[in-house]
């Protein structure tokens, strides 16, 4: 209770759709497919999903999903299903996830991310019959490592004062 509690700027549209382009190019890059390489629009789209939920919505996570099935040349849809569930279940719950610190928030996007990644394991065990084990899992655990940093990437801009100020405190 001790930690400042900041007064945000408004978030500029502008910046939503640029920190969603650069989360997909991240996804274009080729470790994607190696054990571990975190789902950057994932993560991105539950965080503006907890912190802008009128503005990035379970229509753009639908958006994204698609992009990334064409993308991977998945079952078309895949992608999609898991997003627009994520981003369901991050408006659901976002509320209560900005009371608390950032690494507790990463303890509760924890299993959003998880069971984003089960959908997606289980749809390709469904249609090709092949278990992709379970080091799939870590994705997940690098992206809630990687929590703070793109909590604090993707608020830096709301952070800095209109006109500054130096006798007032906030």
């Amino acid at each position: 209770m001790n930690r400042p509690h900041y007064i945000l700027l408004p978030v500029s549209p502008l910046f939503i759709a640029l920190s969603l382009t650069a989360a997909f190019m991240l996804n274009l890059l080729p470790w994607g497919h190696l054990i571990g390489a975190p789902d950057f629009v994932a993560l991105v789209l539950v965080f503006w999903g907890i912190h802008q939920p009128r503005k990035v919505g379970i229509g753009m996570a639908f958006f994204m999903g698609l992009m990334m099935d064409v993308h991977d040349s998945t079952l078309l849809g895949e992608n999609a299903l898991a997003y627009t569930l994520l981003s369901y279940l991050a408006i659901m719950i976002h509320r209560r996830i900005l009371w608390f610190p950032t690494m507790t928030q990463a303890l509760h996007v924890f299993p959003l991310l998880l069971l984003t990644q089960l959908l997606q394991v289980l749809v390709r065990f469904i249609i090709t019959g092949k278990f992709q084990g379970w080091l799939i899992f870590v994705e997940s655990v690098v992206a809630i490592a990687l929590w703070p940093v793109i909590t604090w990437m993707l608020l830096a801009p709301q952070r800095r004062a209109v006109d500054r100020d130096h006798t007032r405190p906030i």
